[in-house]
């Protein structure tokens, strides 16, 4: 099955915390939630819950690129919204990266998320798959 093996990127944001940004353990890659930071500044993106999404999709695709994966790989992903509201917005961004069959998904309603962020996801990919979306 493969050891666990870290996996880091500077396309997406250091982690803020003991965590990794994912974690990969035979074809399996697990991704750390993500939150919209830029990963130059670490500073949180400005801008309506779009913006904090695609930001959010951006760090994701540079972490599935560092392990060689992509989007088409992801099998799980759970969505965490500060306000529901925010649903269907965020659906529209979240179409534009997933195409079918897509991801099982879930989404929560938070009551807070790190440095007042309004999205956050994390992802589980199955590198076997071979598709790097």
């Amino acid at each position: 099955m493969g050891g666990l093996s870290q996996v880091e990127t500077s396309g997406a944001p250091a982690a803020i915390g003991p965590y990794s940004q994912a974690v990969r353990v035979g074809e399996w890659l697990f991704v750390s939630g993500q939150i919209p930071l830029d990963p130059l500044s670490g500073v949180l993106v400005e801008g309506d819950i779009s913006m904090q999404t695609e930001r959010v999709l951006e760090n994701i695709g540079a972490i599935l690129a560092a392990a060689g994966a992509g989007f088409g790989d992801v099998v799980k992903s759970t969505l965490y919204l500060l306000d529901m509201a925010d649903f269907v917005a965020v659906n529209g961004v979240y179409g534009r990266y997933f195409r079918a069959p897509y991801p099982a998904r879930a989404t929560l309603g938070v009551a807070a998320l790190p440095k007042g962020a309004r999205v956050e996801m994390e992802v589980i990919a199955w590198l076997a798959h071979g598709s790097a979306e």
